[in-house]
């Protein structure tokens, strides 16, 4: 079995024991996937809003791999101003991923690449009103108090509309957020061999102690092409031995 059976295998495992564990969580909200490239510093991109490939050829297939095993995928605006993705699955077999966007203030440029799809009408996440110039289903809800599209709010509605197993991968504000809210499951995390110095994945999580801080609960790595794949369940305080 290789590298990407073994991390698909996996992945459908503990999506199944979420799906039909007694969780509260598990009937309300999708499973949550957290998947994205970092150095090995631990940055995505040198500043905000700048663009820079990290994955290799390998990783990044493994990622359109990820995203097929997922009903939806989900980034926040940021993301789609500075990268302008598509979100679909070209360097692998299977159906593209329902494309979801966090987006409180409705910044999504009409002229978008989410916004052309002729597969799946982009899902907007916002706590705005409807913007005709816009070929995007908004989907509305409140904010919290920072401002930001209540998240447990948000993925209650994607159940509701059938996102039963969703992907994130980022930027680093959306990342950050879930991982605040304890709403990430697994992991699958790409290092890259590279030494950038810059804009962080990972922002400060606000935990007061060690043991606090989210950890793999079972943590797998391996080398693909050149990167390191990381991946594991992700387990946060009192959420179980």
């Amino acid at each position: 079995m290789n590298l990407n059976q073994r991390i698909e295998q996996w992945l459908i495992e503990t999506r199944n024991n979420f799906h039909t564990g007694t969780s509260g969580a598990s009937s309300s909200r999708p499973f949550v996937t957290l998947c994205f490239a970092q150095s090995l510093d631990g940055s995505l991109t040198t500043r905000p809003g700048e663009t820079l490939r990290l994955s290799g050829a390998e990783s990044t297939q493994l990622t359109h791999q990820m995203r097929s095993l997922h009903d939806g995928i989900l980034v926040g605006i940021g993301t789609v101003l500075a990268d302008d993705p598509q979100l679909t699955v070209r360097e692998w077999q299977g159906q593209n991923p329902q494309p979801i966007v966090l987006d409180s203030q409705l910044r999504m440029p009409a002229n978008a690449k989410l916004c052309q799809s002729r597969d799946k009408r982009c899902w907007v996440l916002s706590a705005q009103q409807t913007n005709a110039n816009l070929e995007c289903d908004l989907l509305q809800i409140a904010c919290n108090d920072a401002g930001h599209v209540d998240l447990p709010a948000a993925l209650q509605l994607l159940k509701q509309k059938g996102i039963h197993n969703l992907m994130v991968e980022g930027g680093a504000s959306v990342i950050t957020a879930f991982l605040q809210a304890q709403l990430v499951d697994a992991l699958v995390l790409t290092i890259a061999p590279k030494l950038i110095g810059g804009y962080r994945a990972v922002g400060a999580l606000g935990f007061s102690a060690t043991q606090q801080l989210p950890r793999l609960k079972t943590m797998h790595s391996d080398r693909i092409g050149d990167d390191m794949i990381v991946w594991g369940s992700l387990q946060f305080a009192g959420a179980g031995a």
